[in-house]
């Protein structure tokens, strides 16, 4: 039973990473999918910063994989498997849904992310680089994009006004990474994540300059960063 479940986590790790391929074109919701377009919206990251994907699927991919040829049998990688294969096995289909359907794709987000911390956090402690550090980097990224496609549906529907739905969904982000990354000192690469998609949301709003959302990703960065200073493991 545990070499089926470490094969079929590395299938669906594989089957995720063929995502882009088999439904490509898929750059972030269509500004027409909403009833308020949302053109250059400030909850959303530079693009440059979804390159981050490229080294998940790897990851993910180059881990599962050692998983299932070196750790089937291992205790140690036993426990978080179940609620990885979750995660991926809706991220399968996530793409081709968010081509047509925000609403329903923000759900599948927030469940492949509280099944990825779940993962996260059931990790054992042998190799790091590879049973840790793909989960971290992989929840680092669903902790900031769960929260965007949120800021997007309150300013596509016209619920709130861009900047304020980039605000809340920037609160919302920082509150699951704080607490995560306090609870979890082992996985600093999930901070480092978070960190990069903030980055990203500061480049977004530097021109023209939205204070606001540019402040509080801001603060967010220094937040993590000093948290991570507190770190004695």
């Amino acid at each position: 039973m545990n070499k089926l479940w470490a094969a079929a986590v590395f299938l669906a790790a594989v089957a995720f990473a063929a995502g882009p391929v088999l439904w490509p074109g898929f750059g972030g919701f269509a500004p027409h999918a909403f009833p308020v377009p949302q053109d250059e919206p400030p909850v959303q990251p530079a693009g440059y910063a979804f390159a981050i994907w490229g080294l998940i699927y790897l990851w993910l991919v180059a881990g599962t994989g050692f998983g299932l040829l070196r750790r089937a049998e291992d205790p140690d990688w036993q426990s978080h498997r179940p609620a990885l294969l979750l995660s991926l096995g809706i991220g399968v289909v996530w793409l081709p849904v968010a081509q047509v359907s925000p609403l329903a794709a923000t759900a599948m987000i927030w469940v492949m992310l509280t099944a990825a911390l779940l993962a996260l956090f059931r990790t054992g402690d042998m190799d790091r680089w590879l049973q840790i550090s793909p989960l971290a980097i992989y929840s680092g990224w669903l902790t900031a994009a769960a929260p965007v496609s949120v800021g997007l549906l309150l300013a596509g529907y016209g619920w709130l006004p861009e900047t304020t739905a980039a605000l809340v969904a920037l609160v919302i982000a920082l509150t699951i990474a704080l607490v995560m990354q306090y609870r979890l000192h082992r996985a600093p690469l999930y901070g480092i994540t978070v960190i990069w998609a903030l980055i990203a949301v500061i480049v977004a709003n530097s021109s023209p300059l939205n204070i606001a959302v540019a402040g509080l990703a801001l603060i967010g960065i220094f937040a993590i960063l000093a948290l991570r200073g507190t770190d004695t493991e």
